[in-house]
């Protein structure tokens, strides 16, 4: 009867990270459920859009093209950012400017990372966690953490009853222990099964409210299919401030440009380094391992 000890290990994994997922996603629910405390008149900014759609990281990519459009710093396809203009126009760029170094040339890696660990960035998080848009990182952290514990305790089931059977007598059949086993090795892969069809909205950087806010923009088409300039389509209407297209001699570019590169921004603050069309710009946010672009 040794194969019980392995039975009851079985099932206390499975009953306990169970509920751990369960107590996980109702503290997740009932912040994401919580009023939101924001404008719901004021349009998202290009930074809230790319941190609702991707978390810091997008806000750090988002800060680094913007610049790089208006020539206020350069990213070479070998993953290299180098500043031309040292003065940052918010804190943001002042961050991105700090996270480069006084060498004035760093690797575009670290000054992302460092970038979306900046105080401008979690200063961003808060507004958009108090206004009811954003999930705080202690509802997202512990549901991912819970979530790993039941694929564990998934895997320990596993094990557990695969010792059973090794070590099962004869005369009990290892029919019926199996079965034993079966019902843990259920339960915590439906477990997993519900929390990916009703939890796995608490785990997005977006609320349910945020990503309501996020449904709101009509995203411009990307870049590699974009159509002649002419009116453009409805975007989030206050740009992040820095984020817009100065040329580097200080005039103002035209409405087409304007419009292009605003464009431009919202498709990479939505859908990320997949909407840029500059094969050399994506190899350098991604660290310089594209070779083809010279």
């Amino acid at each position: 009867m040794l194969w019980v000890l392995f039975l009851v290990i079985a099932w206390v994994a499975a009953i306990v990270t169970c509920a751990r997922l369960c107590q996980a996603a109702v503290a997740a629910a009932q912040g994401a459920d919580a009023p939101a405390a924001t404008d719901a008149g004021r349009a998202l900014t290009l930074y809230e859009t790319a941190f609702l759609s991707g978390g810091p990281y997008r806000v750090s990519e988002l800060a680094l093209v913007a610049m790089h459009r208006e020539r206020r710093l350069l990213l070479a396809h070998t993953g290299w950012v180098t500043v031309v203009d040292p003065v940052g126009r918010d804190e943001m760029e002042r961050s991105l400017i700090r996270a480069v170094g006084s060498a004035g040339q760093a690797p575009v890696s670290p000054v992302r990372s460092a970038l979306a660990a900046a105080d401008a960035v979690r200063a961003l998080a808060d507004r958009l966690v108090a206004a009811g848009l954003a999930v705080p990182d202690a509802a997202r952290n512990g549901v991912a953490s819970a979530v790993s514990l039941v694929r564990g305790a998934c895997v320990l089931v596993l094990v557990a009853a695969f010792a059973a059977l090794a070590i099962v007598p004869p005369t009990t059949g290892a029919g019926p222990v199996a079965a034993w086993f079966a019902l843990p090795l259920v339960l915590t892969t439906g477990c997993l099964a519900i929390a990916r069809v009703e939890v796995h909205p608490y785990t997005r950087w977006a609320s349910p409210a945020g990503q309501r806010r996020l449904g709101e923009i009509s995203v411009p088409p990307r870049e590699d299919r974009r159509p002649a300039p002419g009116p453009a389509r409805t975007a989030p209407a206050e740009p992040a401030a820095g984020a817009g297209p100065a040329a580097a001699t200080g005039r103002a570019p035209d409405d087409a440009e304007a419009r292009i590169t605003k464009a431009a921004l919202t498709v990479l603050a939505i859908h990320g380094t997949a909407g840029l069309a500059d094969p050399a710009l994506r190899a350098a946010l991604r660290g310089g391992r594209h070779r083809g672009h010279h």
